[in-house]
């Protein structure tokens, strides 16, 4: 093996050591600028898109409290309405029922009305019936017709005893 010779390893080295600087030199002019330039702008790059992925975070937090401020004011603005309608639901209800109350009261009244005039025209037809029979009796069983003032003192003192 030739690089193994010790009478040509001086050489070589030489070579070595001329080749390792001209690579060297090629690598740190032309290659390794190149290589951090792209370096950096990978790096530019990612602090460009943290800025802006921070900028998002912000504008969502941002768009998120709103949306939370709009949804508590449309809860309470439905609260309120519900609260409106119900008062007015409440108050439509008190209104009806006065007036059911009212109609009711009035239809009893006329109930009561028609009751004691039934039963006074009851009392006198009751009244009628009973001097008609009382008369009819009195006349059948002594014979002789008591007349109206004497049949009504009668019924009404039969009236007042409760019987």
């Amino acid at each position: 093996m030739p690089q193994l010779d010790f009478a040509d390893f001086a050489p070589q080295i030489v070579w070595l050591i001329i080749t390792f600087a001209l690579l060297y030199a090629v690598l740190a002019r032309l290659v390794l600028p190149r290589i951090a330039e792209v370096l950096e702008e990978r790096q530019d790059r990612i602090a460009d898109d943290l800025e802006q992925a921070e900028s998002l975070r912000k504008e969502a937090q941002a768009a998120l409290e709103a949306y939370e401020a709009a949804l508590n004011e449309a809860r309470s603005d439905a609260h309120i309405t519900a609260q409106v309608a119900h008062a007015k639901l409440a108050e439509e209800a008190a209104a009806q029922n006065e007036e059911l109350e009212a109609k009711i009261n009035a239809q009893a009244s006329e109930a009561e009305a028609r009751i004691n005039e039934m039963r006074v025209q009851a009392r006198d037809e009751i009244r009628k019936l009973a001097r008609t029979a009382a008369r009819q009796v009195t006349a059948r069983l002594i014979g002789l017709d008591p007349g109206d003032a004497a049949t009504d003192a009668a019924i009404d003192r039969r009236l007042k005893e409760g019987v």
